[in-house]
């Protein structure tokens, strides 16, 4: 069982309702493709986006936050957590991101309905650390696994939106060409 297993596990046993939850980062490689790298089996939290439409339920939700405390406080002594959920506008996505949601279905879950960005929103997040040598890695497994060419990378470049921070427009203009780079050197 991967770490993002055992997490995600640990938050449904804590909830009593249905919540959809969109994971990103290392989770989502790691349960949302066949044959992920590695590494990605052993990241150490779980990383998920709130919908701008679920926002305000989310922060209701106390059965929600509760089950995630616990959580948390369950897997504290090997390091493992999910705490980064990130509204929709603070992470790098296209404008109809949520149209494209892939569902998840590792683990199995009682509550927790599982979903994950599409391969080419997962690309733009990876870009919000600009040039990382990890990030970009993932990268060129997203590009190469799902074939992605040059004119739908662009596509989604072109179709980003940015949080207005002077840092993360940084980074995405650093990451940029790198990017462009993998999906060229994939020759799709």
């Amino acid at each position: 069982m991967t770490n993002a297993e055992r997490i995600l596990s640990a938050l449904d046993s804590g909830l009593d309702h249905p919540v959809q939850l969109v994971i990103y980062g290392r989770a989502a490689l790691a349960l949302g493709f066949n044959d992920p790298p590695a590494a990605t089996k052993f990241s150490l939290d779980v990383d998920a986006i709130i919908p701008l439409s679920m926002v305000d339920s989310m922060r209701e939700d106390t059965g929600f936050w509760d089950a995630q405390e616990n959580a948390n406080r369950v897997l504290e002594p090997e390091g493992l957590y999910i705490t980064h959920l990130f509204e929709a506008d603070q992470v790098f996505l296209r404008v109809d991101w949520e149209r494209h949601l892939v569902p998840v279905t590792r683990p199995a879950t009682r509550w927790l309905q599982l979903f994950r960005p599409a391969t080419l929103d997962l690309i733009l997040t990876k870009m919000m650390r600009g040039n990382d040598p990890q990030d970009m890695a993932d990268v060129d497994f997203l590009i190469r696994h799902d074939r992605i060419t040059a004119d739908q990378l662009e596509g989604a470049l072109n179709a980003v939106v940015l949080p207005d921070l002077v840092e993360l427009r940084d980074a995405f203009a650093q990451a940029r060409p790198r990017v462009r780079e993998l999906a060229r050197l994939a020759g799709f």
